[in-house]
């Protein structure tokens, strides 16, 4: 794929604003568009003045350098972070290793370049790890972190091998606050667009605010547009299934039988991915068993992670 577009790194790129000139560091061209930007601070600078004093004031004075941006990268050698345009520094992050395997740069700036500049991992994080929400204050973007990248990266992988796999996908650990719901965003978004198939996404918690929640993520990333994809029943999980939806959404309380009866059979198709979210605490109960025995409601879909 970077075989066919065009890749030119400028140093020292003068920018004319309307009322000033500015001089970035390196930016980064694909094809003509200023995709990357990166400004560089010397190792005994506070990483944070590269966002204070420059990144910010590039904003104001000249803005359109960042309009078609897709990452900017904040570095002083031995720490550096990257995020999007409209990042508030809080929300750049560190890149801590350049692939799966682990291996680390010599210096911060060495593993973030590579981690995330080189040609195919470049091209693969703008069409696949970026998306754009609406929130209190107007719309941000959003680019993946590092756990995220490679966590999406490991699962879409189990994917392919999912038949010797039993439909299992793995487990997907977040800390809180790391992005759970964005990374359920990529993962699904990434196979919808890479992997043949009629995909639907069964996204499943254990209680109704954080269903709400991870809807609304969503939904605000313009992800979902259905107003029905929220199941408010057994009965309408069951009637959801049955139809054509990309995601549904639902607590693992609907997953419910009758007294004494085994749990029937909601679909047979192969296409369905379960992701399971929380799936530390109420999969150990009644309605986990009925997510995991041999009358699984879904028994040929493939799950994220599999109900223990």
């Amino acid at each position: 794929m970077s075989d066919n577009n065009d890749f030119f790194l400028a140093s020292q790129f003068w920018v004319t604003g309307e009322m000033y000139k500015r001089r970035a560091d390196l930016v980064g061209f694909v094809n003509g568009i200023p995709f990357l930007f990166i400004e560089l601070k010397a190792p005994h600078k506070r990483l944070e003045t590269a966002y204070t004093d420059n990144l910010t004031d590039y904003k104001d004075t000249i803005p359109h350098i960042l309009w078609y941006n897709q990452l900017v990268i904040l570095s002083n050698g031995s720490e550096s972070k990257v995020g999007s345009a409209t990042s508030e520094w809080e929300h750049f992050a560190d890149w801590k290793k350049i692939n799966d395997e682990g291996e680390e740069g010599i210096i911060s700036l060495e593993t973030m370049i590579r981690g995330t500049c080189a040609p195919e991992r470049l091209l693969d994080l703008v069409e696949n790890y970026m998306v754009f929400m609406e929130v209190p204050g107007g719309l941000v973007k959003l680019v993946a972190k590092n756990h995220q990248y490679f966590g999406v990266e490991r699962a879409i992988a189990a994917l392919s091998d999912i038949k010797s796999r039993n439909g299992k996908l793995g487990v997907f650990w977040h800390t809180p606050g790391s992005g759970k719901s964005v990374s359920m965003i990529f993962f699904s978004q990434k196979i919808l667009r890479k992997v043949s198939g009629n995909w639907t996404f069964v996204i499943v918690t254990d209680r109704k605010d954080l269903d709400t929640q991870i809807y609304k993520n969503f939904a605000n990333t313009g992800v979902v547009t259905e107003e029905q994809a929220q199941a408010t029943s057994s009965a309408h999980l069951r009637q959801l299934l049955g139809e054509d939806h990309r995601y549904i959404f639902t607590l693992i309380q609907k997953f419910r039988a009758g007294k004494g009866e085994a749990h029937p059979v909601l679909s047979e198709r192969s296409d369905i991915i379960v992701i399971a979210d929380e799936a530390h605490r109420s999969q150990y109960d009644t309605l986990a068993r009925n997510m995991r025995t041999a009358h699984y409601p879904m028994p040929h879909s493939s799950r994220l992670p599999e109900p223990r």
